[in-house]
């Protein structure tokens, strides 16, 4: 009995996460439409429970369970912790917002713990079943997610468009995978590293099965030419679950990503790495480029994310602990300012009115110069400005690639980056230069001011002290690789 207990204490805060989603269900639908908030606070507790449980049981070397279809190790623990912070703070920016719009409903709340789990067991995979089950469970939440609002029509489409081509790309990644396993007879990710590592004849078939799980990988993170998806979601699904989209899912495809090329195909990384690269070098060239000509400021942000992901596989790319280390850095501080710049948009907007537009952005200095300074913030670390913690970041994934020769690579990424300074310092522009068209004051609760507040700050904290968080992230590669 002990032994069969010991094999599910690993997946305890899935398990808890599980439990208390279901508890959820079953009150929400108990409860009154006065009493939505329960659903909220069970949301954040289980949060926190979650936490509690991660932080107690943290491991400190790779532990495999479930039969080795699970493992708990310093990575997952670390992923995880970022994404119960990150999954709180959407569902704090996003209270009032739902509330104006009547979207605050305990529908919201399960399909965002459901995804979270989802994200949980992608970043504690140790196996292609359960990698794979991760991913539908993270996505079918995330379609549903973007679907909720059933009046709009524009979010139905940007559900339909998602659905349509997340399963096209399901699709691609499971060939690979399954043609990956034809090669190598496991889908257990250590057995399979072992197989490569010692050799296989049957070279093409690996290949082509690399080929699709790396277009399957693309689109999960939006990278180009697997971006179509991106700029129609983020546009069309209401804000809150925009800011969703854009933030805890891409610690989750870190991790999908580490986990399969950086353990399972550790081997075939001469295979993989120039795949990334013209994956890096065109997400850094549209995305800086199409974003230049958006007037919406999600869109922008949108593409703005896909140029983010070219710079998170310059880390990838390298193959090496110091390139993974900086990637995984890079993709908790784009979490941090993805949070920031869409929270942003929610605490200006307001009943009946999406401040969705650069021109809602004028003269917000007028209006509120504490949240055009956050904002200013925001901006100039998502550009890569120094003192903030975005210029560390791209310096990170920079020496990353330097460091394997690819010096023609990380000049490439400093041009584009200078290309997306324009768009980023049009808003900050905006925000200090032009006058405001809307002189309404803005009215937002104090738990939300203070963590936006905190939020801003964060990015300028890691900018001048950048280390403690590095030293996390390089000890989580290097205790589980």
């Amino acid at each position: 009995m002990s032994d069969f207990l010991t094999q599910f204490t690993p997946a305890l805060p899935e398990i808890f996460v599980l439990a208390m989603v279901s508890l959820i269900l079953v009150i929400d639908a108990a409860v009154g439409d006065s009493k939505r908030y329960i659903a909220y606070v069970l949301s954040l507790a289980t949060l926190a429970g979650a936490a509690f449980l991660t932080v107690r049981d943290f491991s400190t070397m790779p532990v495999l369970a479930l039969g080795g279809l699970f493992i708990d190790d310093p990575l997952s623990d670390v992923l995880k912790l970022f994404l119960y912070l990150t999954v709180a703070i959407v569902l704090v920016y996003s209270r009032d917002y739902l509330r104006q719009r009547g979207l605050y409903k305990g529908e919201f709340f399960v399909l965002a713990l459901f995804a979270l789990l989802g994200m949980m067991v992608m970043v504690s995979a140790s196996h292609f079943l359960t990698l794979y089950m991760g991913l539908e469970l993270l996505s079918l939440s995330l379609y549903a997610m973007v679907a909720l609002q059933r009046d709009s029509s524009v979010a139905t489409e940007a559900a339909m468009k998602y659905f349509v081509l997340g399963a096209l790309a399901s699709g691609m990644l499971l060939y690979g995978m399954s043609m990956v396993y034809g090669v190598t007879g496991s889908l257990a990710l250590a057995d399979m590293a072992q197989i490569l590592a010692d050799g296989t004849d049957l070279r093409i078939p690996l290949v082509f099965g690399i080929v699709f799980i790396v277009a399957g990988l693309a689109f999960k993170l939006g990278a180009v030419p697997f971006h179509m998806w991106v700029p129609d979601v983020y546009h069309g699904a209401p804000t809150a679950m925009t800011l969703f989209i854009g933030s805890a899912p891409k610690i989750a495809a870190f991790a999908l990503v580490v986990r399969i090329l950086g353990q399972g195909l550790e081997s075939q990384v001469a295979e993989w790495r120039d795949m990334l690269v013209i994956l890096a070098v065109l997400s850094m060239a549209v995305g800086n480029i199409a974003a230049i000509a958006q007037t919406n400021l999600k869109r922008m942000l949108a593409y703005s994310t896909i140029s983010h992901m070219g710079f998170m596989l310059l880390g990838i790319l390298a193959g090496s602990q110091n390139g993974y280390g900086s990637a995984m850095f890079y993709v908790l501080v784009y979490a941090l300012m993805s949070l920031g710049g869409f929270g942003m948009i929610l605490l200006l907007s307001r009943a009946g009115f999406e401040a969705d537009q650069l021109d809602d952005f004028k003269g917000l200095n007028r209006r509120s110069p504490w949240l055009a300074f956050l904002m200013l913030l925001l901006m100039f670390s998502m550009a890569g400005v120094p003192p903030t913690v975005g210029f560390y970041a791209k310096l990170a994934v920079l020496q990353a690639v330097v460091e394997i020769g690819y010096v023609w690579l990380a000049v490439a990424a400093v041009l584009f980056s200078l290309v997306g300074a324009f768009y980023y310092l049009r808003i900050v522009k905006l925000m200090y230069f032009d006058a405001p068209h809307d002189t309404s004051p803005i009215v937002t609760s104090p738990d939300t001011r203070v963590i936006m507040s905190a939020n801003g700050l964060a990015v300028l904290a890691l900018g001048i002290l950048p280390q403690p968080l590095m030293t996390v992230c390089v000890y989580a590669i290097g205790a589980s690789f």
